[in-house]
């Protein structure tokens, strides 16, 4: 393949522009907010993202290279096609469901990231634990769509993957440190503009190609290869439904979401553009789906790229690249190649971002360095910037198994922050020894179920499970989404069981080593008022414990709280002008 010298222009061009972009942002993230604020304003962006700008980033932070090229391979690979596709419409949902549970109380709170209510609620320690696979989870997908990234500059102007790779990474970095949570939103508007025209612009000229077969006739026939709508099969349906659960209950809690949601002016619009960017993520996925038929309709034989097809050359989640390549004019295909690049730059300067701020304020401030200086905290988040975009970077380079290692990170976040998310929301009287019993329970079953991409063997074998070519064992059952229930009941069980045995004297308080039950005006808890302003923490839950004997179920089990905010509610009113 001959280098594209033009290519390579129009790429300088467009990460230049982003640049600039990223930089304006920083400029005006200086000029936003009070001087002693300013860690704030980084991380949430002043609190004043409007409508617009918020729906752009919070779409961009889900429309990432792995959405488009996942959604593209998934439709073209034989024997899954379109029903198989399911991140457009788990992402969607996750969005929608964020929106209508979520983002409210989370926002009417004034919380900073994801892990202040954990923090809040179960102490120091259990923000520490739960930081470990939130912080896998972003890490490994930046890493992996650096990773899709170089492979895609490569197919298309043939240069150095490496060299790709870490510039692309620099550039993504570069703006977010300067700027935080503003270069990146704004960078974002940018980006999935970019996103929407390279792609649509390429689909008319792959479709019009000699070689590429209407995919309206491929979609329910086999002409090249099997139908591109795809099917379920009656063995499939349980791992179908585990997967889809993944995708749209884990993908609500991420902090890239939630910095969005926290950024916002207001609770409502917290709610608002989590349903515009449920709708972005749907429009977004659309010139993928196609790209994806067109690949399962070419007759590869009759292009450039020859003979076998990519999938017999198991280049099949390069399919995005090589339609681009091979089915559209060099000048589209430049058009195309900055879309991805764009896609790849969204998501990852927001994993990265979301990385450096829980570790800053949940780790570095409220659990090491409580009476830290603004500007102390403004240079850990700009060194952590840097560090972890240089770990996604090397993963990137030398992992050969990115994929493999953010497929269970995610799981992770679905198996263990899920459950955790809607016990400290919606389930009153959860502790800590209930919150570490169901992370526990989570993460053993998790690794038990055992992971194909990495080859790790199972050790607990579900019913349906069969071995791979590699004799490796696939799981049929939905294991993760039992591992996930566990996690869940464990928390409220343990916790439960925890407060009678206190409260009702069988245990002496002595033993209450947590500070979880009978001392819960601790010294601990009280640091915990530096996690929200003053105003905003509501006073009963820093109140000590006393014995109750006959409750409810309703008012036991149900947090009523977290569904009877008001925006306009006095203790909220100063959370709405941060």
């Amino acid at each position: 393949m001959a280098f594209h010298a033009e290519g390579l222009v129009a790429i300088v061009v467009f990460y230049l522009a982003i640049l600039a972009v990223g930089i304006w942002a920083a400029w005006k993230t200086k000029n936003t907010g009070s001087e002693g604020d300013r860690s704030e304003a980084i991380i949430v962006g002043g609190r004043d993202i409007g409508l617009l700008v918020g729906g752009f980033t919070m779409t961009a932070t889900w429309v990432g290279g792995g959405y488009i090229n996942g959604t593209a391979e998934a439709v073209y690979v034989p024997g899954y096609g379109l029903a198989w596709a399911q991140a457009p419409i788990g992402y969607s949902l996750s969005l929608v469901l964020g929106g209508l549970f979520f983002a409210k109380p989370m926002r009417s709170k004034g919380y900073v990231t994801m892990l202040d209510p954990f923090q809040q609620l179960y102490g120091k320690r259990m923000g520490g634990l739960l930081f470990i696979p939130a912080l896998m989870g972003e890490m490994f997908w930046a890493a992996a769509i650096f990773s899709a990234l170089g492979a895609t500059i490569s197919v298309i102007i043939d240069i150095n993957v490496n060299i790709s790779v870490i510039i692309s990474a620099l550039i993504a970095t570069l703006y977010t440190l300067v700027g935080g949570l503003y270069s990146v939103a704004y960078t974002d508007v940018v980006q999935l503009f970019c996103i929407f025209l390279g792609l649509w612009i390429s689909v008319p000229f792959a479709m019009s190609h000699p070689a590429v077969t209407d995919i309206g006739l491929t979609a329910v026939h086999q002409v090249h290869q099997a139908p591109w709508l795809g099917s379920i099969s009656s063995l499939d349906i349980y791992t179908w439904l585990d997967n889809f659960l993944l995708l749209t209950l884990g993908g609500i809690p991420w902090q890239a979401y939630f910095q969005r949601v926290l950024s916002s002016s207001s609770a409502t619009y917290a709610q608002v553009l989590s349903f515009l960017a449920a709708f972005g993520c749907l429009v977004m996925a659309l010139p993928a789906v196609l790209i994806g038929a067109i690949g399962a309709s070419t007759a590869w034989n009759e292009t450039e790229y020859g003979v076998p097809d990519p999938m017999t050359k198991k280049e099949a989640d390069m399919i995005l690249p090589i339609v681009l390549q091979y089915l559209c004019p060099v000048y589209i295909s430049f058009f195309g190649l900055g879309a991805v690049s764009a896609a790849v730059m969204s998501s990852a300067d927001s994993s990265i971002l979301s990385a450096s701020s829980m570790f800053a304020r949940n780790i570095y401030q409220l659990s090491f360095r409580q009476n830290a200086s603004d500007r102390e905290i403004v240079w850990v988040m700009r060194i952590t910037v840097f560090l972890f975009g240089a770990s996604a970077t090397a993963m990137a380079l030398l992992a050969s198994s990115v994929y493999g290692l953010w497929y269970l990170s995610s799981d992770l976040v679905y198996i263990i922050i899920f459950p955790q998310l809607l016990c400290v929301l919606f389930i009153k009287g959860t502790n800590t020894y209930g919150a570490i019993a169901g992370y526990l329970f989570g993460l053993v079953l998790r690794i038990t179920g055992g992971e194909p991409y990495l080859y790790l063997q199972p050790l607990i074998y579900y019913p349906g499970c069969y071995p791979d070519e590699n004799n490796i064992y696939i799981q049929r059952f939905p294991f993760k989404t039992l591992a996930m229930l566990t996690s869940f009941f464990t928390n409220i069980i343990v916790s439960y069981l925890a407060k009678y045995l206190f409260e009702s004297g069988t245990l002496p308080p002595k033993l209450d080593f947590l500070d979880a039950v009978v001392a819960r005006y601790s010294r601990e808890h009280m640091d915990k008022a530096t996690l929200v302003k003053s105003d905003n923490i509501v006073l009963n839950e820093l109140a000590p414990v006393n014995p109750r004997h006959s409750l409810t179920l309703s008012s036991t089990f149900t947090n009523k709280e977290a569904f009877s905010y008001v925006d306009s509610s006095p203790e909220l009113s100063n959370t709405e002008d941060n």
